[in-house]
């Protein structure tokens, strides 16, 4: 028997695939709108720790992108 267990990568949600067109990040805009959350709480909890919900953003110039995969998967394991 393996020692490890392959486990696929979260599947992109629908909605959320629909949401990035086939980008690999997000704005804070549309993180905020998929997990349905106020863009105030989402700058909130970047600013106090750094990620929000489990998601590490990067950032590029002044905005913060959302890595869409990290997203998939913090809804995923959310529900």
């Amino acid at each position: 028997m393996p020692d490890k267990v392959f486990r696929p990568l979260a599947t992109i949600p629908p909605g959320l695939a629909e949401l990035a067109q086939g980008r690999d990040y997000i704005r804070t805009e549309e993180f905020a709108h998929a997990m349905c959350r106020a863009v105030a709480t989402v700058h909130k909890h970047h600013c106090l720790s750094g990620e929000c919900f489990g998601v590490r953003p990067v950032k590029h110039g002044k905005l913060l992108l959302w890595p869409v995969a990290a997203v998939a998967q913090a809804l995923t394991i959310g529900s």
